[in-house]
Formats: structure tokens, C-alpha cells, sequence
């Protein structure tokens, strides 16, 4: 598609005021690939717009995309939804903990501990006997104390497996 709607900057809830270099902003992109399906960017958008999304809550590592869809939208002449980047939890090497960079994966037994450090991750602070109560009651904590202004405004953090 050619760019007829640049996005210089927006407002993420999190991270703040993002400011898009020109060079991203005013880029051409594809929205229907050679094969015919039609480009991530693109489907997203309809779909989120089909949907009626008017908040978008992801990672940090999909600022860049964020560009293309605002400008989606723009050019749709659809309302443009709201943004929280949250940040990603990194490994000692810099890659992102996923399964495509063969991040362990979380034991079936141990899920307590787990949501607990999510919390803790996203700076919620839960209380330490809060990780030997039952599942639903460690979701329910964090669903009536959750505090954005408490997650850490970083694209990303290091996080300790040890």
C-alpha cells in the first residue's frame, strides 16, 4: 500500500509518547502478499475493527507494527484503538523468552509459582503468601489489584531463570 496516512508518533499507555523516525513513518507496505493471503498487518486491523476492539494490549517487540496498523486504520477511516506495549521478559543472551527461542517451558505442576512471577514480572507486587493459594484465587488477586502504573515502562527486562 502506498502511505497516504504517516504516523510520526502515538501514545502508548505504558511507554508513553512514541516517536516513529520518517523513514518508518512514511514507508510503503505490503498488504497482500505474492501468494495472494493478505499481509499480517492488513487482516489484523479488519479483523480488530470487525470485532470492535478499541484496546490492544501485546509486547514490546510489536512497536514497529503498531506504525503500519495506525496507519491501516487511518486509511480505513476507522477509529484508531488504544496501545499498551508491555515489556518482554529476556534471557541472559537478549532473546525474547518464547518457545520459538526454546524458552523452557513452564511446569503443569508448579503453575502457582508461575502466575505469581508474572505478577511480580509485571510489577504488581503480590504478597509472598499469595503463591500457595489456588489458581483462582491468585487470578481473582491479580484481576481486583491490577495497577498499570505499576508495570515497568521498559520495551524490556532480564529475567532470572536461576
Amino acid at each position: 500500500v502506498r502511505q497516504h496516512h504517516p504516523v510520526y508518533d502515538f501514545e502508548d499507555g505504558l511507554q508513553g509518547h512514541i516517536a516513529v523516525p520518517a523513514a518508518l513513518a512514511e514507508e510503503d507496505f505490503i498488504i497482500r502478499r505474492r501468494d495472494g493471503l493478505y499481509a499480517y498487518n492488513l487482516a489484523v486491523v479488519v479483523d480488530d475493527m470487525d470485532s470492535g476492539i478499541t484496546e490492544i494490549v501485546r509486547g514490546a517487540d510489536l512497536l514497529e507494527p503498531t506504525v503500519r496498523q495506525i496507519a491501516l486504520y487511518q486509511t480505513l477511516g476507522a477509529p484508531v484503538p488504544d496501545w499498551v506495549h508491555l515489556p518482554l521478559a529476556v534471557l541472559a543472551d537478549g532473546n525474547k523468552l518464547s518457545k520459538q527461542n526454546h524458552a523452557p517451558a513452564l511446569a503443569l505442576d508448579e503453575v502457582r509459582p508461575a502466575l505469581w512471577q508474572a505478577l511480580h514480572f509485571l510489577g504488581q507486587c503480590p504478597p509472598p503468601e499469595l503463591m500457595a493459594s489456588r489458581i483462582d484465587e491468585i487470578i481473582e488477586w491479580g484481576i481486583a489489584n491490577w495497577q498499570l502504573e505499576r508495570v515497568p515502562a521498559s520495551e524490556k527486562i532480564p529475567l532470572d531463570l536461576e
